[in-house]
């Protein structure tokens, strides 16, 4: 039985590292599905990601980082090697709008959304028998500014227990504090509106609507200490004009949000995104 693998890896570029990662995945008696690679000029950085299995029976993703380490060594390399037959553990947050839970709940029925889902997270009880429908458990944490510490321990808690490995936050409307944006970092996907122009605080669809915007769009990034500013994985948009109400804007932004979300953890839980500093690399 072939066992299925990705390599992701980043570092300075130079001649040969392609042909070393070829040799090595030849030794391991690896077959390359896929292969994609990127050289940034501006960084001098090389960034890859190789899909491939292996006849070798019982092999672990750790046996083959061991075995790779010289590899990485000489050529200063980030790598990680996973096992495309495990799924990531994954946990939504929500709050009172569901369109993106609902959305990503879906795809993941209908084996779409390639995780594991195992809770869905929310500080109300507006969708706990939209989770129950679709077996997923459901965790209320109210949060105050008085009870937010007590809540993140939760939360916490719950990351911990079910060994959470990707959180969602599918219009979660609560900043997470420094602590757990650093150690959910490069792991929590946000998703927001992203109006050409901006328009921030309440109503951002009233608020377009008035000003008469032609493109509204969305944004999924990963969560950083800097509120909404974390590195970008996926954009779009979608083309508006005068005849719409607020209404017709704030559900075609809806729908925008959705798919965008639903792509960024799909590429995500593929490992296809690699981090570059401020930025990301993906190999859709």
């Amino acid at each position: 039985m072939s066992l299925p693998f990705v390599l992701t890896l980043s570092c300075p570029d130079r001649p040969g590292i392609v042909h070393a990662v070829s040799d090595f995945l030849l030794s391991q008696k690896g077959n390359i599905l896929e292969a994609a690679q990127y050289g940034d000029r501006g960084t001098g950085l090389f960034f890859m990601r190789v899909a491939f299995e292996t006849g070798r029976a019982s092999l672990e993703a750790g046996e083959l980082e061991a075995a790779f380490m010289p590899v990485a060594e000489s050529f200063g390399m980030r790598c990680r090697f996973v096992s495309t037959a495990r799924r990531l553990p994954t946990v939504i947050l929500v709050s009172k709008l569901g369109h993106c839970l609902n959305d990503l709940l879906f795809r993941h029925r209908s084996g779409l959304l390639p995780i594991d889902l195992r809770a869905i997270v929310s500080n109300h009880r507006d969708f706990y028998q939209l989770a129950a429908s679709y077996d997923v458990p459901f965790h209320h944490i109210p949060v105050t500014a008085e009870t937010k510490p007590i809540a993140e321990e939760r939360l916490t808690n719950i990351l911990l227990e079910q060994q959470i490995e990707l959180v969602v936050l599918a219009r979660y409307m609560q900043i997470l504090s420094p602590g757990l944006c650093g150690r959910l970092e490069g792991r929590a996907i946000n998703i927001h509106h992203s109006f050409l122009p901006s328009f921030k605080g309440a109503g951002p669809y009233r608020q377009a609507h008035e000003r008469g915007v032609k493109l509204i769009g969305a944004t999924a990034h990963y969560v950083t200490t800097d509120l909404d500013e974390g590195p970008i994985i996926e954009q779009d948009v979608a083309r508006v004009d005068h005849t719409m109400e607020p209404a017709q804007l704030t559900a075609t932004g809806r729908d925008v949000e959705s798919v965008v979300l639903a792509r960024a953890v799909t590429w995500h839980a593929q490992h296809r995104v690699l981090l570059a500093g401020g930025k990301t690399v993906v190999f859709r």
